[in-house]
Formats: C-alpha cells, structure tokens, sequence
C-alpha cells in the first residue's frame, strides 16, 4: 500500500488507552477496628454507610466529632462519607484529620494519598508511600499491592525508574494478578524499552489469556519492532473478540496488506469500512489495494468515490488517472493528470504519467511539455529520452528525434532492446546518409 503498514501503528497506539483501568483506583470503603468506648454515633453511621444514606451517615458523624474532635475513626468515615457525596475537598480535609488523630492507619494514609493524587497534589506522594509501609486491617497483601500500585501510577511521569520498581513491589505481592504487568508493559512501551514491555505483556497472557489490552499491546510492540508477521496471529485473536471494531479490522487489513496477502487484506477493509464507513483513510487504502490488487474497475470507482468529498486532492486525482492509465481510458487519464499538476505544480512523477497518456493520445506536444516539466522535479529516465525522441519523430522534427534516439542509447546499455532496435532503425530512416 502505499501508506506503510507502519502508519497502521497509530490504530495500535490509540487502542492501547482503552486499558481500562483507572489511574487512581476509589478509595477504601472504611476498616473496621474494634474500638473500646466509640461514641454510639460511629456505629449507627457505619449502618447507614452500609445502606447508602451518606446524608444520614454525614450527620450522625459530625455529631460524634462534636463530642471527640480527634476521633480518627470519625474522620476517616466522614471522609469516605464527603467523597461518596462528591465534596472533594472536604473529603481530603477529613483524612488529613484522620491521620494526623492517628498516623500509622493504613487506610487513612491511602486514602488520603488517593484524593490528593486525583487533584496532581504534590503532597500525595508523601502518603501513599507512608501506605506501602504501613499494615492493612485485613487482606494485607491485596492492600499493600494496591498501595504500591497507586504510588506507581503517581511516580510514572517524574519518576518512571521508581514507578517500576513499585510496579515490581505490587506483583511480587499478588502474583497471579495481572495489573501490575499490564501497567508496567504500558511504561516500559512508553519508554521505547520493547524488549521489557514484550516480556511483561506476556506475562500478562499468562495470568489472564483473554487479555486484549495485553493483546493490543505486543501487537504495538511487534508493529515498532518490524515483526509484521507476529502481529498478524494475535491482531485476528482480537478480531474475534471484538468482531464489532472497526480500526482492528483496518489495522489487520494493513498488516495482511504489508505481507502481500491482498485478498485477505481487501476483506479486512471492506470489513471495517461496513463499521464506519465514513472512515476516509480506510476508503483510501482499500482504493490503493484494489489497484495493486489490478482490481482496477473497483478502484477507479472507489478513487473516484472519494473525490467527491475531497476534490482537490493531488494525490487522489494522479491515483484515479494511474488507474484510468492501466484500464488504457486514455483521455480520461490525461485529464486526472492535468487536473493533478494544477493542483500540484511539483507533484514530479505526475508528468511523467501525463506524458504516457498524451503520447498514446497522439499529443506530441503535450509529452514532450510534461517530459520536460518532469525533469525540473526528478531525475531523467532512459525512457524519457525514447519518448521525447519518439514524440518529435511522429511530429516530423527529425533532427530533434535524432538527438534523442542517441542519448536513449546511450543510457540504455542494453536494459531495453525492443526500444534500441526501433531507435537503431529509426535513426537509420531519418538521419542523412552518409556518402
């Protein structure tokens, strides 16, 4: 095609930020702490919190801190309370009185750090690392995986080295959860290390086989790397599982395309373009493969569909004339290169395609003008001296055909010997004898 499979990346790399997790997962409900001597209030708003009435639990909490303003366990459900009920900001107010009642509370610290990351607070970093270190109430790895991994998402702009390390710490600590990998694959892939984000996306697969963010990922990995053909396998996985995906059908239509398996290609297209027809870049590569495929009524319909929403581009013109040319509408394809050089004036390789079509129109004198022109913009070709030569001895300007029969066999040094016995008995016709 003639837009690299490479471009296809950008499908790839687009699809890599459906990665559904979210930066900073919500904060912990609230632990539960055998407390001697808590105020009745606690009790009665930990119910209310367990049958959603925020409004009721916010009251009776308020009412508790009133009697015991350094109620910690008061704080720290006020503060899940205030950010159910969407008050951000005193929410975090709430868990900075919570733990400064009490500091070493796993639950306070994260969900003091989480609020604050959500807002890009510095001040974040402080907790959640007091949180890693610090003992959950109760499912103590899961919590100190979910410390670590929170810190990381936090670290991976400004500290990327420490982000993987913390990446490491969370995996370490729930081995057979495939998050930290999957995040850790995203950072490594961000940072051009191919190598180690392959090695944890496949570690991901391991852990969770069905996974198409780990799927989407080496298929990044191995389109950067120039692995084309390991990117096919798992680009048609994701295809079955997301039959619906408009882009994964374009995407595996370029790579099939890149491989020379054009058939297959051109029903990816078609595929995708079912999904979203409007999709311009798709209906632009399914028109380049129908003309390599030499499918070449169905491209030139389709080159021409698409010039009607963009009529003046160059590029699309000198296509549907490229087409004309091959299927010899002759006329037709001298009008789609007139049309491509008005619109690009440099376009070089156009010329040299309106010269083709204007010397099978018997336009003479128009070939040798658009040989002419081409020459301004790209290097001269063998076949050019022969057409120019040809043009001028059609037209009967001999001495000019002459000239240019001769530097044609010059230059042809035997790569065209249909056209150096015409030029040889050619220049014999028209040259004077010599006597």
């Amino acid at each position: 095609m003639n837009r690299s499979a490479a471009n296809a990346i950008l499908y790839v790399l687009m699809s890599s930020c459906a990665f559904a997790q979210t930066q900073y997962h919500g904060t912990l409900r609230h632990h539960r702490v055998a407390v001697e001597d808590q105020p009745p209030e606690i009790a009665e708003a930990e119910n209310a919190i367990q049958k959603n009435d925020f409004a009721a639990a916010e009251s009776l909490l308020k009412k508790a801190l009133a009697g015991d303003p350094k109620n910690y366990q008061a704080w720290f459900d006020l503060g899940f309370v205030q950010n159910k009920l969407g008050r951000t900001d005193e929410s975090i107010h709430a868990y900075r009185q919570s733990v400064a009642a009490k500091p070493d509370v796993f639950e306070s610290n994260l969900n003091l750090g989480l609020m604050l990351a959500r807002g890009n607070s510095p001040e974040a970093e402080q907790f959640l690392r007091a949180a890693t270190v610090l003992k959950p109430t109760d499912h103590v790895e899961e919590g100190q995986a979910r410390a670590w991994l929170s810190l990381a998402h936090l670290l991976e702009a400004h500290k990327p080295d420490e982000a993987l390390e913390a990446y490491q710490k969370a995996a370490a600590l729930t081995p057979k959860d495939p998050e930290p990998h999957l995040a850790a694959g995203l950072l490594q892939e961000r940072r051009k290390n191919f190598p180690a984000a392959e090695a944890e996306y496949k570690q991901v697969l391991t852990l969770d086989p069905p996974s198409t963010e780990a799927v989407i990922g080496l298929t990044n990995i191995y389109m950067k790397s120039g692995r084309v053909a390991e990117a096919e396998p798992l680009l048609r996985q994701l295809a079955v599982q997301r039959p619906n995906d408009a882009g994964l059908h374009l995407q595996l239509g370029r790579v099939l395309a890149s491989q020379g398996k054009k058939d297959d290609a051109i029903a990816e297209l078609q595929a995708a373009l079912k999904l979203s027809p409007g999709d311009s870049e798709a209906q632009r590569d399914l028109a380049d493969l129908l003309f390599q495929a030499g499918k070449l009524p169905e491209a030139e319909k389709a080159y021409r569909d698409l010039l009607v929403s963009h009529p003046n581009d160059a590029e699309l013109h000198q296509s549907l004339g490229e087409a004309l040319l091959k299927q010899k509408k002759f006329p037709e394809a001298q009008e789609e290169f007139l049309t491509t050089i008005k619109l690009k004036p440099d376009l070089g390789a156009a010329y040299g395609s309106l010269a083709v079509a204007a010397d099978e129109n018997k336009n003479y004198p128009l070939a040798i003008k658009a040989l002419d022109e081409r020459a301004k913009y790209l290097p001269e070709m063998p076949v050019g001296y022969f057409m120019r030569a040809t043009a001028y001895d059609h037209l009967r300007d001999f001495k000019q055909a002459s000239q240019y029969y001769h530097r044609f066999l010059e230059v042809a040094n035997g790569k065209y010997p249909d056209q150096e016995w015409q030029a040889r008995h050619r220049l014999i016709a028209i040259e004077p004898k010599k006597r």
